[in-house]
């Protein structure tokens, strides 16, 4: 009925984790739709149509298979051949706002979330096409359809007519309650959806060949030799027994049909086993294999969806789950990883060996390990869900080279990293990173900047390399939350106390000076020629019981948030390294806790977990700088814990349908897009609420004349600016001319830009001139994988430097916009004025809100360049601006739907 590479056909998650399809409805549908109708109960039948009525069923199948008429938008849902759910709406008011909406769900799948998913996918054609309001009849008794509109998480109302109940659905309420709703049904059916996979009760290996060397008997080998608690069998027709255990010819001639099975075949064989799989009722492949070309990868995936099977890979390592009631070892790794409550999703096989080696070396070691491989299917987003969920995990480290939805796996991590912390490594950080990224996972093309604005907003830990993760790992998994950036350091040398002292100021942390109480305390404990500035020179000769009384007074005094200890080795009886650390690692308490960690400026590895005499562990470093760089990680994570999480405030003010007919007008005309002219351009921001310097539009030389009298005022001066085909402006192209008195100087100029412009002259922008002050950037774009994107930094001149603006991930929160304003690079001078000229920030606050809002409610919206933005007293005022339209996105991304 349905297959992957139909026409609109997407396929999704119901409630118990099966897959469905969903697309419009087409001539060849009727039958199958006649046939749900036929074999609906009269019950059932009676509440879709208020009557019990056989003929009414035909009736609709002919009304959703009907040749396309506007108004009417029709969806079914499907599982194979057969067709289980048919939505519809019909525009009843001749203004396009209200359309009626009709459900119906074959016997058999009810409560099982296909009625809602279908209702989500009506509310997105809805709102594309310009409606607010969706009404539904339903009988009084009919709770499971009102219950559904119930919880569908936008505004309802109820009207009671006798034994009819009218629901009506507004689809332009601007709170967050939609997407959260959304988020968290997806959440429950993608884990669902997850169990045959990472809890299988039945595994095969498909491909375990007679040859112990090859990649399908390394992994039926780890299978059994990890203990693993439900059945194993192979699939090979050449034997009957492989590693002990059963083998069969097909997985059809299995004695049980496996939850999962592991594919490592030829990359031709692929799609033809895959197939076979579905039909047998397998729920979920890895498929270890790399290769496919993009035939065979289509195919692979359309036998996974049409059959419901949840895909890893393909050109994966394999997975592992070591939960005590499954301890599943699905890889060809050469060591399994140790038991633990770090979970890992990698896309390259190679990166995960090194972190499954790392965390087990560590005593971290793993809970759920996934190699995502090309990354057909399941993602880091489903790994983030299940890990929340699983009551094992409190460490998530990621190592991604794409992005397949950005936008819902912002929304996943900020929500999982306030429970434990995030890590990944920040892979393709440069143009050949990428490239070598895309050679080898399809990867798509992601810019930097957008990236780590993504991992900023999730309150991802972003890590450069696999040993600066591990360095953050053993920090964030063995001790207490840095409660703020600043640290004591302790060393029985003064020379690598000085080195750690810079290793943290490097970090972004502080070494701050003690306070006279603190001094006086530590006085008490340490010998007399101690150095008791900040870091303490203990010297040499210090003993296990006076470092550790001075320990113990570091960490419960106030000033101080973490305390590093960098020993070297002494050959004085009374202070053996192995005294010292006997000292360091019975340090604890305060209130609150707080971290202390070690330097061995000779140990052999780079980090290491050192049993605590109190419990637990100590993370010890071979050197200062990783040290502080964890530290540093440890400190902004919690910080974006703990801070109150961020809203969408609310704007008033905004038109959003008006600004998007502007659009819909210009793009009916230039289907392409380009770049708006200024009268557009105003329109759009003052539908916005964005503040303009006051401007005026002329296209012959008297009206621009008339306007820079009225716009300049007594002793006034005024700016003009050309539009025209080419450049918009800039002073590179003569099209701006400033400080222009009204009269003779402004028509000369008038006359000068219309000469240079000829025929490209379309008309030509008149403003005041523009207080004095520091000029800002801000702008939005439309990032091709990442949607929109806010931009803010220095304007003017500066506006192009590579590096200048901070990016976040639109739509803002009121977090967010902080973040962007108390950037390292932007906050200095920006609060320095504002605080020199008493300029109020928050109308620029305001200003990037209202920004984000534009770029996220307008998908025409491509790129949008606000330059320069000044501040006054009356606060934020925009002089030039630019939007640049497209062709929009065609779905929202938070719609439900697998890749």
């Amino acid at each position: 009925m349905a297959r992957s590479g139909d026409t609109g056909t997407t396929h999704a998650l119901l409630s118990d984790g099966t897959t469905v399809w969903l697309r419009p409805p087409g001539p060849g549908d009727r039958d199958a739709i006649a046939r749900m109708y036929a074999a609906m109960s009269p019950a059932d039948l009676r509440r879709r149509f208020f009557a019990f009525s056989r003929r009414a069923g035909h009736e609709a199948a002919d009304r959703m298979t009907a040749p396309p008429r506007p108004g009417y938008h029709g969806i079914l849902a499907g599982s194979a051949e057969e067709v289980v759910g048919a939505a519809e709406y019909d525009l009843v008011d001749a203004a396009g706002a209200t359309a009626e909406i009709g459900l119906a769900v074959a016997d058999g799948w009810h409560h099982r979330g296909i009625g809602t998913l279908m209702i989500e996918h009506l509310v997105d054609a809805a709102r594309r096409e310009g409606v607010s309001r969706l009404t539904a009849e339903a009988l009084a008794d009919n709770q499971p359809v009102l219950q559904v509109f119930a919880d569908l998480g936008l505004p309802v109302s109820r009207r009671f007519e006798g034994n009819e109940v009218r629901c009506t659905v507004r689809l332009d309420a601007g709170d967050d309650r939609y997407p959260g709703a959304v988020d968290e049904r997806a959440r429950a059916a993608g884990i669902a959806s997850l169990v045959p996979l990472l809890r299988p009760g039945c595994v095969a290996v498909i491909g375990a060949g007679t040859r112990p060397a090859s990649v399908g008997r390394a992994i039926l080998r780890n299978l059994t030799g990890g203990h693993f608690t439900g059945l194993a069998y192979a699939v090979n027709p050449h034997a009957r027994f492989l590693e002990h255990v059963p083998s069969a010819p097909s997985v059809a001639e299995l004695p049980r049909t496996p939850d999962l099975a592991v594919l490592a075949l030829p990359a031709p064989q692929i799609p033809g086993a895959a197939e076979a799989c579905g039909r047998a009722g397998v729920r979920a492949l890895v498929v270890v294999t790399s290769g496919l070309d993009s035939a065979q990868g289509r195919a692979l995936l359309t036998a996974c969806r049409t059959h419901g099977m949840r895909l890893v890979g393909p050109n994966c390592l394999g997975i592992a789950n070591n939960e005590e009631g499954v301890r599943l070892q699905a890889t060809f790794a050469a060591h399994a990883a140790r038991p633990g409550t770090a979970g890992i999703a990698v896309q390259s096989g190679g990166i995960g060996i090194a972190l499954l080696d790392g965390l087990s070396r560590l005593g971290i070691g793993v809970s759920t390990f996934v190699s995502l491989g090309n990354k057909y299917d399941v993602s880091s987003n489903d790994l983030l869900q299940w890990w929340e969920e699983d009551g094992r995990t409190d460490l998530a480290v990621l190592h991604l080279e794409s992005f397949g939805n950005p936008q819902v796996f912002s929304r996943t991590a900020r929500r999982v990293s306030r429970r434990m912390p995030v890590l990944t490594v920040d892979a393709g950080r440069t143009a050949a990173g990428r490239r070598a990224a895309a050679s080898h996972t399809a990867a798509a093309a992601t810019s930097t900047p957008t990236r780590q604005a993504l991992f900023a907003q999730a309150g991802i830990i972003a890590t450069r390399s696999i040993a600066e993760l591990l360095e953050a790992a053993a920090l964030l998994h063995s001790q207490p939350a840095p409660q703020g950036p600043a640290v004591a350091v302790l060393s029985n040398a003064a020379g690598a106390g000085v080195l750690a002292a810079d290793a943290c100021s490097e970090a972004g942390l502080t070494v701050p000076e003690f306070s006279h109480d603190l001094v006086a305390a530590l006085r008490e404990n340490l010998p007399a020629d101690a150095v008791l500035t900040n870091p303490v020179d203990l010297t040499p000769t210090i003993t296990e019981e006076a470092l550790a009384r001075a320990l113990a007074t570091l960490s419960g005094h106030d000033s101080v948030d973490a305390v590093l200890v960098s020993l070297v080795p002494t050959a004085i009886e009374r202070s053996t390294g192995e005294d010292l650390l006997r000292a360091v690692t019975r340090a604890g308490g305060g209130t609150p806790p707080k971290p202390v960690l070690c330097v061995l400026l000779d140990q052999p590895d780079h980090v290491t977990l050192l049993p605590s005499a109190a419990g637990g562990t100590l993370p010890s470093y071979a050197d200062p700088v990783p040290a502080a760089r964890a530290l540093a990680h440890a400190t902004a994570h919690h910080h974006r814990r703990t801070r109150a999480a961020g809203v969408i405030p609310e704007l008033t003010g905004t038109d959003r349908e008006g600004s998007s007919r502007v659009l819909d007008t210009y793009l009916a005309a230039h289907p392409d897009g380009g770049r708006l002219d200024p009268p557009r351009t105003a329109r759009l921001l003052s539908g916005y609420g964005i503040r303009q310097l006051p401007w005026a539009w002329a296209t012959d030389e008297d009206t621009a004349a008339r306007a820079a009298q009225q716009l300049a005022g007594p002793g006034g001066r005024v700016a003009l600016k050309g539009y025209g085909d080419g450049p918009p402006h800039g002073n590179g192209h003569r099209a701006v001319h400033l400080d222009l008195a009204p009269g003779g100087p402004f028509r000369a100029a008038y006359r000068s830009l219309s000469a240079q412009l000829g025929e490209r002259l379309e008309g030509v922008l008149v403003q005041s001139m523009a207080p004095r002050g520091p000029e800002w950037y801000a702008g939005a774009v439309r990032d091709p994988v990442f949607g929109p994107v806010v931009l803010f930094g220095p304007g003017g001149a500066t506006a192009g430097e590579p590096g200048a603006p901070a990016a976040r991930l639109a739509p803002l929160t009121d977090s967010d916009v902080h973040d962007l304003l108390t950037e390292p690079r932007i906050a200095p001078a920006l609060t320095a004025y504002a605080r020199s000229e008493n300029v109020d920030l928050s109308a620029l606050e305001d200003t990037l809100l209202r920004l984000s809002a534009m770029a996220t409610d307008l998908p025409q919206i491509t790129g949008i360049d606000l330059d320069p933005v000044m501040l006054e007293r009356r606060g934020a005022v925009v002089v030039g601006a630019r939007i640049q339209v497209g062709p929009p996105h065609p779905h929202d991304p938070f719609l439900r739907q697998l890749p």
